[in-house]
Protein backbone atom coordinates (compact mmCIF):
# COMPACT_ATOMS: atom_id res chain seq x y z
CA UNK A 1 0.00 0.00 0.00
CA UNK A 2 1.65 3.10 -0.88
CA UNK A 3 1.32 6.29 1.38
CA UNK A 4 0.29 3.83 4.14
CA UNK A 5 -2.65 5.13 6.37
CA UNK A 6 -3.04 5.20 9.82
CA UNK A 7 -5.58 3.94 11.49
CA UNK A 8 -6.14 3.69 15.30
CA UNK A 9 -8.16 0.52 16.16
CA UNK A 10 -10.40 0.55 19.40
CA UNK A 11 -9.13 -2.45 21.60
CA UNK A 12 -11.03 -3.89 24.06
CA UNK A 13 -9.05 -7.04 24.90
CA UNK A 14 -12.06 -9.34 23.30
CA UNK A 15 -11.02 -11.04 19.87
CA UNK A 16 -13.29 -9.55 17.29
CA UNK A 17 -10.92 -5.98 17.97
CA UNK A 18 -8.07 -8.24 18.04
CA UNK A 19 -8.72 -9.60 14.93
CA UNK A 20 -9.40 -6.20 13.63
CA UNK A 21 -6.13 -4.72 14.32
CA UNK A 22 -4.35 -8.24 12.60
CA UNK A 23 -6.13 -7.96 9.67
CA UNK A 24 -5.67 -4.08 8.87
CA UNK A 25 -2.21 -4.49 9.46
CA UNK A 26 -1.64 -7.71 7.32
CA UNK A 27 -3.53 -5.37 4.60
CA UNK A 28 -0.42 -2.99 5.16
CA UNK A 29 -1.99 0.06 7.37
CA UNK A 30 -0.47 1.66 10.31
CA UNK A 31 -1.85 0.46 12.85
CA UNK A 32 -2.33 2.08 16.73
CA UNK A 33 -4.03 -0.11 19.07
CA UNK A 34 -6.40 1.82 21.60
CA UNK A 35 -7.73 0.78 24.75
CA UNK A 36 -10.45 2.89 25.92
CA UNK A 37 -10.93 3.35 30.15
CA UNK A 38 -14.41 3.99 30.77
CA UNK A 39 -16.15 4.40 34.09
CA UNK A 40 -17.41 1.63 36.81
CA UNK A 41 -19.41 2.31 39.94
CA UNK A 42 -17.34 1.40 43.11
CA UNK A 43 -19.40 -1.44 44.20
CA UNK A 44 -18.72 -3.69 41.39
CA UNK A 45 -15.63 -5.66 40.83
CA UNK A 46 -14.13 -4.24 37.48
CA UNK A 47 -12.27 -6.28 35.34
CA UNK A 48 -10.79 -3.34 33.14
CA UNK A 49 -6.91 -3.61 34.09
CA UNK A 50 -7.85 -7.62 33.17
CA UNK A 51 -8.94 -6.39 29.97
CA UNK A 52 -6.30 -3.92 29.17
CA UNK A 53 -3.49 -6.72 29.60
CA UNK A 54 -4.71 -8.75 27.01
CA UNK A 55 -5.17 -5.95 24.81
CA UNK A 56 -1.19 -4.98 25.67
CA UNK A 57 -0.75 -8.54 24.66
CA UNK A 58 -2.59 -8.77 21.41
CA UNK A 59 -0.54 -5.30 20.55
CA UNK A 60 2.69 -7.11 21.40
CA UNK A 61 1.74 -9.92 19.33
CA UNK A 62 1.23 -7.76 16.76
CA UNK A 63 4.09 -5.53 17.19
CA UNK A 64 1.54 -2.64 17.38
CA UNK A 65 2.01 0.65 19.57
CA UNK A 66 -0.51 0.63 22.01
CA UNK A 67 -2.21 3.88 23.86
CA UNK A 68 -5.03 4.30 26.33
CA UNK A 69 -7.45 7.23 26.35
CA UNK A 70 -9.13 7.73 29.73
CA UNK A 71 -12.60 9.00 28.96
CA UNK A 72 -14.01 7.88 32.43
CA UNK A 73 -15.77 11.35 32.39
CA UNK A 74 -17.37 11.38 28.95
CA UNK A 75 -18.97 7.79 29.90
CA UNK A 76 -20.15 8.32 33.36
CA UNK A 77 -21.99 11.57 32.22
CA UNK A 78 -23.17 10.21 28.63
CA UNK A 79 -23.68 6.74 29.28
CA UNK A 80 -24.71 5.63 33.12
CA UNK A 81 -26.37 9.08 33.98
CA UNK A 82 -28.42 9.16 30.83
CA UNK A 83 -29.53 5.42 31.56
CA UNK A 84 -30.37 6.42 35.60
CA UNK A 85 -32.29 9.40 34.54
CA UNK A 86 -33.86 7.80 31.61
CA UNK A 87 -34.67 4.79 34.02
CA UNK A 88 -36.05 7.50 36.43
CA UNK A 89 -38.58 8.63 33.96
CA UNK A 90 -39.96 5.09 33.76
CA UNK A 91 -38.26 4.63 30.27
CA UNK A 92 -36.00 1.96 28.70
CA UNK A 93 -32.85 3.47 26.93
CA UNK A 94 -30.20 1.75 25.39
CA UNK A 95 -26.88 2.05 26.71
CA UNK A 96 -24.81 0.42 23.98
CA UNK A 97 -26.28 3.01 21.88
CA UNK A 98 -25.18 6.20 23.75
CA UNK A 99 -21.56 4.65 24.33
CA UNK A 100 -21.35 4.12 20.77
CA UNK A 101 -22.85 7.50 19.58
CA UNK A 102 -20.40 9.72 22.54
CA UNK A 103 -17.27 7.26 23.56
CA UNK A 104 -16.14 5.22 20.56
CA UNK A 105 -17.30 7.17 17.53
CA UNK A 106 -17.62 10.26 19.61
CA UNK A 107 -14.39 10.96 22.14
CA UNK A 108 -12.53 8.42 20.45
CA UNK A 109 -13.19 9.20 16.92
CA UNK A 110 -11.97 12.86 17.56
CA UNK A 111 -9.07 12.24 19.42
CA UNK A 112 -7.72 9.77 17.09
CA UNK A 113 -8.27 12.17 14.13
CA UNK A 114 -6.46 15.24 15.94
CA UNK A 115 -3.31 13.19 16.49
CA UNK A 116 -3.17 12.19 12.93
CA UNK A 117 -4.97 9.19 12.31
CA UNK A 118 -6.53 8.26 8.49
CA UNK A 119 -9.33 5.93 10.27
CA UNK A 120 -10.66 4.38 13.35
CA UNK A 121 -11.43 1.27 13.63
CA UNK A 122 -13.77 -1.17 15.91
CA UNK A 123 -14.39 -4.93 16.23
CA UNK A 124 -17.95 -4.31 15.03
CA UNK A 125 -20.23 -6.82 13.37
CA UNK A 126 -21.25 -4.29 10.85
CA UNK A 127 -19.95 -3.12 6.81
CA UNK A 128 -19.00 0.44 5.87
CA UNK A 129 -19.90 -0.12 1.53
CA UNK A 130 -19.66 2.95 0.11
CA UNK A 131 -20.17 5.02 3.38
CA UNK A 132 -23.16 3.17 3.50
CA UNK A 133 -24.01 1.46 7.02
CA UNK A 134 -24.80 -2.33 6.11
CA UNK A 135 -25.54 -5.33 7.68
CA UNK A 136 -22.65 -7.62 9.45
CA UNK A 137 -22.29 -11.19 7.45
CA UNK A 138 -23.50 -12.79 10.82
CA UNK A 139 -26.64 -12.38 11.17
CA UNK A 140 -26.64 -13.32 15.08
CA UNK A 141 -23.80 -10.88 15.60
CA UNK A 142 -24.64 -7.91 13.48
CA UNK A 143 -24.83 -4.88 15.46
CA UNK A 144 -25.80 -2.64 13.11
CA UNK A 145 -28.75 -1.79 15.25
CA UNK A 146 -26.20 0.45 17.51
CA UNK A 147 -24.85 2.34 15.11
CA UNK A 148 -27.73 4.11 13.88
CA UNK A 149 -26.61 7.07 15.21
CA UNK A 150 -23.17 7.57 13.17
CA UNK A 151 -23.15 10.10 10.52
CA UNK A 152 -21.58 10.33 6.59
CA UNK A 153 -18.70 12.25 7.64
CA UNK A 154 -17.86 9.76 10.30
CA UNK A 155 -18.48 6.60 7.83
CA UNK A 156 -16.00 8.11 5.41
CA UNK A 157 -13.16 7.36 8.76
CA UNK A 158 -14.26 4.49 9.83
CA UNK A 159 -13.59 0.72 8.94
CA UNK A 160 -15.48 -2.36 10.59
CA UNK A 161 -12.53 -5.23 9.55
CA UNK A 162 -14.81 -7.75 10.68
CA UNK A 163 -17.68 -7.40 9.54
CA UNK A 164 -17.57 -9.53 6.46
CA UNK A 165 -16.89 -12.12 8.27
CA UNK A 166 -18.97 -15.24 10.68
CA UNK A 167 -18.23 -15.36 14.34
CA UNK A 168 -16.36 -18.66 13.60
CA UNK A 169 -14.30 -17.63 10.89
CA UNK A 170 -13.14 -14.63 13.44
CA UNK A 171 -11.95 -17.22 16.16
CA UNK A 172 -10.52 -19.30 13.54
CA UNK A 173 -8.45 -15.95 12.25
CA UNK A 174 -7.43 -15.58 15.63
CA UNK A 175 -5.80 -19.02 16.38
CA UNK A 176 -3.99 -17.98 12.90
CA UNK A 177 -2.44 -15.26 13.81
CA UNK A 178 -1.70 -17.01 17.40
CA UNK A 179 -3.48 -14.28 19.38
CA UNK A 180 -3.44 -14.67 23.09
CA UNK A 181 -7.53 -14.45 23.26
CA UNK A 182 -8.36 -16.45 20.38
CA UNK A 183 -10.35 -18.78 22.84
CA UNK A 184 -11.65 -15.88 25.33
CA UNK A 185 -14.99 -15.59 25.71
CA UNK A 186 -17.51 -12.74 24.58
CA UNK A 187 -18.44 -10.61 27.00
CA UNK A 188 -21.74 -10.33 27.35
CA UNK A 189 -24.38 -7.13 28.99
CA UNK A 190 -24.04 -3.69 29.28
CA UNK A 191 -20.01 -2.90 29.30
CA UNK A 192 -20.30 -1.01 32.52
CA UNK A 193 -21.77 -3.65 34.93
CA UNK A 194 -20.18 -6.98 33.73
CA UNK A 195 -22.52 -10.19 35.71
CA UNK A 196 -23.86 -8.01 37.76
CA UNK A 197 -27.90 -7.48 37.22
CA UNK A 198 -29.29 -3.88 36.33
CA UNK A 199 -31.94 -3.95 38.30
CA UNK A 200 -29.25 -4.47 41.12
CA UNK A 201 -27.23 -1.64 39.58
CA UNK A 202 -30.37 0.53 39.51
CA UNK A 203 -31.01 0.29 42.98
CA UNK A 204 -28.45 1.93 44.07
CA UNK A 205 -29.48 5.05 42.79
CA UNK A 206 -32.98 4.40 42.42
CA UNK A 207 -34.92 4.08 45.49
CA UNK A 208 -37.30 1.16 45.52
CA UNK A 209 -40.93 1.34 45.79
CA UNK A 210 -43.50 -1.24 46.60
CA UNK A 211 -46.57 -0.59 44.03
CA UNK A 212 -49.55 -2.56 42.54
CA UNK A 213 -49.58 -5.28 39.61
CA UNK A 214 -53.18 -5.62 37.91
CA UNK A 215 -54.12 -7.59 35.10
CA UNK A 216 -55.65 -6.14 31.67
CA UNK A 217 -58.74 -6.29 32.97
CA UNK A 218 -57.66 -3.89 35.69
CA UNK A 219 -57.44 -6.47 38.92
CA UNK A 220 -55.20 -6.40 41.13
CA UNK A 221 -53.54 -9.69 40.96
CA UNK A 222 -50.02 -8.67 42.78
CA UNK A 223 -47.66 -6.49 43.75
CA UNK A 224 -43.83 -5.37 43.09
CA UNK A 225 -41.02 -3.20 43.73
CA UNK A 226 -41.16 -0.18 41.49
CA UNK A 227 -42.25 0.34 38.00
CA UNK A 228 -39.20 2.47 37.34
CA UNK A 229 -37.37 -0.84 37.06
CA UNK A 230 -39.10 -2.82 34.35
CA UNK A 231 -39.86 -2.70 30.96
CA UNK A 232 -42.32 -4.38 28.83
CA UNK A 233 -42.05 -8.08 27.57
CA UNK A 234 -40.73 -8.64 31.33
CA UNK A 235 -41.93 -11.64 32.52
CA UNK A 236 -39.71 -11.10 35.77
CA UNK A 237 -38.80 -9.43 38.82
CA UNK A 238 -42.55 -8.68 40.35
CA UNK A 239 -44.69 -11.39 42.50
CA UNK A 240 -48.60 -12.41 41.41
CA UNK A 241 -50.39 -13.78 44.49
CA UNK A 242 -53.82 -14.40 42.26
CA UNK A 243 -52.84 -17.05 40.10
CA UNK A 244 -54.30 -20.50 39.08
CA UNK A 245 -52.66 -23.93 38.22
CA UNK A 246 -53.72 -23.23 34.32
CA UNK A 247 -52.32 -19.75 34.48
CA UNK A 248 -48.85 -19.54 32.52
CA UNK A 249 -46.23 -16.70 32.43
CA UNK A 250 -47.43 -13.31 33.34
CA UNK A 251 -45.41 -10.51 30.96
CA UNK A 252 -45.41 -6.74 31.30
CA UNK A 253 -47.93 -5.28 28.67
CA UNK A 254 -48.10 -1.46 30.34
CA UNK A 255 -46.97 0.72 33.07
CA UNK A 256 -48.08 3.60 34.78
CA UNK A 257 -45.52 5.48 36.61
CA UNK A 258 -47.38 7.80 38.58
CA UNK A 259 -49.22 5.74 39.78
CA UNK A 260 -46.23 2.93 40.34
CA UNK A 261 -48.31 0.56 38.98
CA UNK A 262 -47.48 -2.61 36.55
CA UNK A 263 -49.79 -4.46 34.10
CA UNK A 264 -49.50 -7.68 33.29
CA UNK A 265 -50.83 -10.40 31.09
CA UNK A 266 -50.74 -14.26 30.68
CA UNK A 267 -51.37 -13.86 26.96
CA UNK A 268 -49.25 -11.07 25.53
CA UNK A 269 -49.47 -12.24 21.97
CA UNK A 270 -53.50 -11.03 22.18
CA UNK A 271 -52.31 -7.77 23.81
CA UNK A 272 -49.29 -7.42 21.27
CA UNK A 273 -51.53 -7.72 18.17
CA UNK A 274 -54.92 -5.88 19.71
CA UNK A 275 -53.48 -3.27 20.69
CA UNK A 276 -55.00 -3.93 23.83
CA UNK A 277 -55.00 -1.10 26.91
CA UNK A 278 -55.43 -2.10 30.36
CA UNK A 279 -58.27 -0.79 32.41
CA UNK A 280 -56.00 1.24 34.96
CA UNK A 281 -56.47 5.41 35.59
CA UNK A 282 -54.48 6.89 33.50
CA UNK A 283 -52.68 4.39 31.93
CA UNK A 284 -49.73 5.84 29.40
CA UNK A 285 -50.87 5.51 26.07
CA UNK A 286 -47.38 5.60 24.75
CA UNK A 287 -47.30 1.90 26.36
CA UNK A 288 -48.85 0.40 23.99
CA UNK A 289 -48.57 1.99 20.87
CA UNK A 290 -51.16 0.09 18.43
CA UNK A 291 -49.24 0.06 14.57
CA UNK A 292 -48.18 3.97 14.69
CA UNK A 293 -44.76 5.02 16.74
CA UNK A 294 -43.29 8.58 17.01
CA UNK A 295 -39.44 8.69 16.97
CA UNK A 296 -37.49 11.72 18.40
CA UNK A 297 -33.43 12.66 17.54
CA UNK A 298 -33.92 11.05 14.35
CA UNK A 299 -30.55 10.43 12.34
CA UNK A 300 -29.93 9.83 8.67
CA UNK A 301 -27.11 8.72 7.93
CA UNK A 302 -27.55 9.01 3.89
CA UNK A 303 -30.44 9.70 2.75
CA UNK A 304 -34.32 10.47 4.23
CA UNK A 305 -36.39 7.81 3.80
CA UNK A 306 -39.12 8.32 1.56
CA UNK A 307 -42.87 7.90 2.87
CA UNK A 308 -44.34 6.04 -0.37
CA UNK A 309 -41.46 3.46 0.41
CA UNK A 310 -42.28 0.22 2.79
CA UNK A 311 -38.81 -0.65 5.08
CA UNK A 312 -37.76 -2.91 8.04
CA UNK A 313 -37.74 -1.24 11.59
CA UNK A 314 -36.27 -2.97 14.58
CA UNK A 315 -37.41 -1.83 17.84
CA UNK A 316 -35.07 -3.98 19.97
CA UNK A 317 -31.68 -5.86 19.15
CA UNK A 318 -31.94 -8.88 17.50
CA UNK A 319 -35.74 -8.17 17.41
CA UNK A 320 -37.72 -9.28 14.39
CA UNK A 321 -37.54 -7.11 11.06
CA UNK A 322 -40.76 -5.56 10.68
CA UNK A 323 -42.56 -4.06 8.06
CA UNK A 324 -43.22 0.19 7.88
CA UNK A 325 -43.70 3.04 5.85
CA UNK A 326 -42.17 6.22 7.65
CA UNK A 327 -43.60 9.99 7.73
CA UNK A 328 -40.94 13.01 8.31
CA UNK A 329 -42.54 15.71 10.95
CA UNK A 330 -39.78 17.33 11.02
CA UNK A 331 -35.93 17.63 11.50
CA UNK A 332 -35.85 15.16 14.17
CA UNK A 333 -39.12 13.41 14.19
CA UNK A 334 -40.44 10.89 12.59
CA UNK A 335 -44.15 8.70 12.49
CA UNK A 336 -43.65 5.11 11.88
CA UNK A 337 -46.95 2.89 10.64
CA UNK A 338 -46.53 -0.87 10.93
CA UNK A 339 -48.65 -3.41 9.26
CA UNK A 340 -49.14 -4.99 13.03
CA UNK A 341 -49.84 -3.21 16.32
CA UNK A 342 -46.78 -3.72 18.23
CA UNK A 343 -45.83 -3.81 22.05
CA UNK A 344 -42.91 -1.33 22.88
CA UNK A 345 -41.38 0.80 25.68
CA UNK A 346 -40.75 4.53 25.72
CA UNK A 347 -37.23 5.44 25.38
CA UNK A 348 -35.87 2.34 23.19
CA UNK A 349 -34.25 2.63 19.85
CA UNK A 350 -36.15 2.44 16.39
CA UNK A 351 -33.40 1.64 13.91
CA UNK A 352 -34.82 1.79 10.41
CA UNK A 353 -33.32 -0.59 7.26
CA UNK A 354 -33.70 -0.35 3.51
CA UNK A 355 -32.85 -4.44 2.74
CA UNK A 356 -29.49 -4.62 4.11
CA UNK A 357 -29.14 -0.96 4.66
CA UNK A 358 -29.27 0.87 7.76
CA UNK A 359 -30.51 3.99 6.92
CA UNK A 360 -30.95 5.76 10.64
CA UNK A 361 -33.54 5.59 13.23
CA UNK A 362 -34.31 7.25 16.50
CA UNK A 363 -35.64 7.11 20.14
CA UNK A 364 -39.21 5.80 20.76
CA UNK A 365 -41.57 8.74 22.15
Amino acid sequence: MLNKKLVFVGMSGGVDSSVSAALLKKQGYDVVGVFIKTWHPDFIKCNEEEERRDAIRVATVLNIPFLTFDFEDIYKKEVADYMISEYKAGRTPNPDVMCNKEVKFGAFFKKAISMGADYIATGHYAENKKNNLVKGKDPAKDQSYFLWTLKQKQLSKILFPVGNLNKTEVRELAKKFKLPVAEKKDSQGICFLGAVDLKDFLRHYIKEKKGKVLNEKGEEIGFHSGAVFHTLGERHGFTITKKSHEDGAYYVVGKNIKKNILIVSNSPESCFFSGLRAKTPDHSKKQLSGSQIIIKETNWINKIPKENKTYTAQIRYHGQFLNCKIKISGKTKAKISFQKPILVASGQSCVIYDKDICLGGGVIV
